[in-house]
């Protein structure tokens, strides 16, 4: 039986985030293939944690900068380790190497943390996106943390070819990931266009681009309401903060709902779907979520990005207020484009969310990869330089002299 830990930067909400599902599904297929599976993270628990004991997980709190993870690896004794995020292979990573040099290392990276971080950037200041932008400190710690692990995950096939056109790494250490839908789960059916009434978003107000997708909604809106003026929307998210619920407004059909207890039922119940993100990174969890529930959906390039290829998108993609708020009047409107969609978004699910194709190509992968670590380690000469003790040690031992010379007393 192979033993896996998973380092988890956070504890798993599923019902939070798109990233907690994401990870909640990659721990259920670990489980499915009969291996021992631990969680440990240094995060607080949190209220709406996932309760992984009934999963068949057990999990363990670990602390940051502290030889007492040492011990703990070492007599775990894992045979893979997954990184939840760069940031934890950066402080756990050398001690699994040191203590479990033959646990072969895969970081899932959610989405590419430097691309949403150089997007941020220039949209703050108003403009496009440069190469400077993306070339940060955030980039080069992110891409070292690949370049040191023998698998990264990757949720966008669009981060798949900026990893390799513009960072060139080696395709072999990279694994298209994205969402795992189980099929058969599906709904059949679900309310049709007379039975469904308003409009809704939904994300988690902690992260950046859904904070900035709603202050967006507040100049989309009114464009809407316009034309619609009887049309509500309804924001949801978990952990609103006072800022987003001062935006609650009934008058105007504003209205911040805050924490859903059942983000498919809410889903099923709206007309259309709006998610007019201006930055970010990975694929869109709202958006998928929306497939499932048969609901169309109005979403910027940024939102549909490395979610649906050459096949169209259910629903629309606007680039402006205006023409967002026109898109969205027209597709709650029409429901012949309305019905279409929906159909859109169910041929997308199976082509390119097939949960069950897309954890056995993992499997595969990491089975593979472990058949010839010693090879594929080989083969990563970057990595292995990074990983590499004198990357950093002249420096170090440089300010050790420095600091040593000041104190000493003057003879």
């Amino acid at each position: 039986m192979k033993k896996v830990l998973v380092i988890g930067y956070v504890w798993p909400e599923p019902n939070s985030s798109a990233a907690g599902s994401h990870m909640l599904s990659i721990l259920r297929l670990y489980k499915q293939q009969g291996w021992q599976v631990e969680f440990a993270t240094p995060a607080q628990p949190t209220d709406h944690m996932t309760d992984l004991s009934a999963e068949g997980i057990t999990s363990q709190s670990i602390v940051l900068n502290c030889d007492s993870f040492d011990s703990y690896v070492a007599n775990y004794a894992p045979d893979v380790v997954m990184f939840d995020r760069f940031m934890m292979e950066e402080q756990f990573g050398w001690r699994v190497e040191k203590h479990c040099p033959n646990a072969l290392r895969v970081l899932d990276t959610e989405d590419l943390q430097c691309l949403r971080q150089a997007r941020y950037q220039a949209h703050k200041a108003n403009r496009e996106m440069t190469t400077a932008d993306l070339f940060s400190d955030i980039a080069k710690r992110e891409i070292a943390a690949i370049l040191r692990c023998d698998l990264a995950l990757i949720i966008s096939d669009y981060e798949m070819q900026l990893l390799q056109g513009t960072f060139k790494v080696d395709a072999r250490l990279l694994h298209h990931l994205p969402f795992m839908v189980d099929l058969s789960t599906l709904p059949a059916s679900t309310r049709d266009f007379d039975q469904r009434q308003h409009f809704m978003t939904i994300g988690n107000f902690r992260h950046a681009p859904n904070w900035d997708a709603v202050l967006y909604l507040q100049q989309i809106w009114p464009l809407i309401r316009k034309q619609l003026p009887q049309a509500e929307l309804h924001i949801y998210g978990s952990y609103p903060p006072p800022k987003a619920t001062a935006l609650h407004n009934p008058k105007a059909g504003f209205l911040i709902k805050g924490w859903a207890d059942d983000a498919f039922e809410v889903m099923e119940r709206a007309r259309v779907c709006l998610a007019p993100l201006r930055f970010g990174a990975g694929i869109k969890g709202k958006l998928l979520d929306a497939m499932v529930m048969q609901t169309p959906s109005v979403t910027t390039d940024i939102g549909s990005e490395g979610m649906h290829g050459e096949l169209p998108w259910p629903g629309m993609i606007a680039q402006d207020a205006q023409q967002f708020a026109d898109a969205a009047v027209a597709l709650y409107q029409d429901e012949v484009r309305w019905q279409q969609a929906q159909l859109q978004g169910t041929a997308l699910l199976k082509q390119r969310y097939d949960g069950e194709q897309l954890g056995e190509q993992l499997i595969s992968h990491i089975e593979e990869i472990a058949s010839q670590l010693d090879e594929h380690r080989l083969a990563n000469f970057t990595g292995s330089m990074l990983r590499h003790h004198s990357m950093m040690s002249t420096k170090y031992m440089s300010q050790w002299i420095a600091a040593k010379n000041a104190e000493a007393p003057k003879g």
